[in-house]
């Protein structure tokens, strides 16, 4: 009788000779322990998800762990007795050296910002003393107090006297009008109320404080004007339309440096043709250029798609550093003359994950030690200010044996733990990513990981938390445009106001591409 992993009814079974029937029986515990360790893994990994879920929710979301893991277990009422229960004895104690504690009291008020002084004095007639004698100053106490006047908006009222001969009416000088005036100062917006001032202060409260015009909109109530929300919003593209050239010009420069890194974020944009206002779109963000003259660019695009990366990269040659999304290899694909290089960070971020969902999180914490490492070794030398070509043999000479012993554990793992628990999940990233990952180590600009590009598209994703969606594709564009000068800006070390207010009030005058190329963040104060 053929004996198959089908069961049996029990007429069936005793029917059974005995060689069959242990051969069943075998088979039926084979197939019961492989579903016993299916559903076990299944728990584990609904267990980790929901552990770290914990973790996100009631934890600080820095890469940190605790000393006490089982922290995310909030609820185990059994754990925290256990924990209260403890005998004090079995902990060890260990001396604490002194040190020198820092003076109490508030901070000294910044020098810099300007005193204005009050004299409070006794009366005249208390500066006497009862022998007859003048009292004499012996000395002072001094307070401050730091006083803030609400902004102040006042209008620039602009004449222009006209001119006229009362005697030829002009009839004598034909080549020039009867009457004479002076030109129109020119203005980013012609025929507006908008000055370069105000523009500048708009900009920077929704790009760099994250104010939407709704709420400058009631903020400026307040102080008595009317500026409504529409009206900031065809300012902004107004203003975006005339200087246009300049985002030309920080492309190009982005492109001369030797490293790029980019990364995306989702947006909601209204209205785009042939698409629901539900449905999400991408601002893409790119960082480069050449050290001393940093740009960061924002392009908004209606998706993910690895063409607009290709597209925004069309005829630049070096690194281009970014995250574990596939779209980027997708668009270098063919492409030589660039080559892609990874994020430690994100990988570390895996093992982070790991260690904060999994019961037993000692291996994830061996990986997280393994990438410390590298980040100990980028800190020291850095801070050493050693020259290109000795930098990049010390940092390869020393970090080599840290990567070698770290991709020696992470293949020991690959065949110990499924790739579909939290860890499994970080050493795949880490061996499929490694050749990037490593690729670091090729250029002294290059870092372990692609965080300056991320911080650079923070402020967007803060933005994005108080004015939710764009209205339309021009506005988002627009917006890409504000965010790109700011954050340039920033990264150049100019204060954004002062920039913006510059440029704003320079560009109307410019019209060749010298004009342009001096209003850039760091050319725009050496003239």
């Amino acid at each position: 009788m053929h004996v198959g992993t089908a069961p049996y009814t029990p007429i069936q079974l005793e029917k059974l000779d005995a060689i069959a029937l242990i051969k069943y029986i075998k088979e039926s515990e084979a197939r019961y322990t492989q579903q016993i360790e299916e559903i076990k893994n299944e728990y584990l990994i609904l267990k980790e998800k929901y552990d770290l879920l914990i973790y996100k929710r009631f934890v600080r979301s820095a890469e940190q762990l605790l000393a006490d893991k089982t922290y995310p277990l909030l609820f185990d009422a059994k754990e925290i007795q256990s924990e209260t229960a403890e005998d004090p004895k079995q902990y060890e104690f260990k001396e604490v050296k002194s040190h020198i504690r820092k003076k109490a009291g508030r901070r000294a008020i910044d020098p810099k910002i300007p005193r204005v002084e009050r004299i409070v004095d006794i009366a005249e007639s208390e500066k006497n003393c009862k022998c007859g004698s003048k009292l004499t100053r012996i000395g002072e106490e001094t307070k401050e107090k730091l006083h803030v006047i609400p902004p102040k908006i006042y209008v620039e009222k602009i004449i222009r006297p006209k001119y006229a001969c009362r005697n030829c009416e002009g009839t004598e000088d034909e080549s020039k009008p009867a009457v004479r005036i002076a030109p129109v100062p020119p203005c980013i917006i012609p025929r507006s109320i908008a000055s370069a001032s105000l523009l500048s202060t708009i900009m920077t409260q929704k790009y760099q404080d994250h104010l939407p015009f709704y709420r400058q909109e009631i903020q400026f109530s307040r102080i008595g004007v009317k500026i409504s929300r529409q009206d900031m919003a065809n300012w902004q593209q107004q203003v975006y339309d005339k200087i246009k050239p300049v985002f030309d010009l920080l492309k190009e420069t982005l492109k001369s440096g030797p490293v790029i890194q980019m990364d995306e974020t989702p947006v909601q944009v209204m209205g785009e043709e042939g698409r629901a206002d539900t449905l999400k779109s991408y601002m893409w963000l790119a960082r480069g250029g050449p050290p001393e003259k940093k740009v960061i660019l924002y392009n908004y695009r209606r998706t993910r798609g690895a063409y607009h990366a290709r597209d925004y990269l069309e005829g630049y040659k070096g690194y281009l550093q970014t995250d574990g999304y596939q779209g980027y290899g997708a668009a270098l694909s063919g492409l030589s003359q660039i080559k892609q290089v990874g994020c430690f960070a994100h990988a570390r971020r895996k093992f982070f994950d790991a260690a904060k969902g999994s019961p037993a999180p000692q291996s994830a914490e061996e990986g997280i030690k393994h990438i410390r490492k590298l980040y100990e070794l980028e800190r020291n030398l850095r801070e050493q200010n050693l020259k290109e070509d000795k930098f990049l043999v010390e940092r390869k000479k020393h970090a080599e044996p840290i990567l070698l012993s770290f991709r020696d554990w992470l293949n020991k793992l690959a065949v110990e733990v499924p790739p579909s628990l939290l860890l499994g999940e970080a050493v795949s990233y880490s061996l499929n990513q490694w050749d990037k990952l490593v690729a670091y180590l090729e250029s002294p600009y290059l870092t372990p990981d692609n965080n300056a590009c991320e911080n650079a598209i923070r402020p967007f994703v803060i933005g994005r938390k108080n004015w939710m969606f764009n209205k339309s594709p021009k506005g988002a564009e627009s917006s890409c445009g504000m965010y790109s000068l700011i954050e340039t800006a920033k990264q150049n070390n100019i204060e954004p106001f002062k920039y913006l207010l510059e440029l704003f009030e320079r560009a109307p005058e410019a019209s060749t591409a010298e004009d342009w190329i001096k209003l850039l963040p760091w050319n725009i104060f050496k003239s």
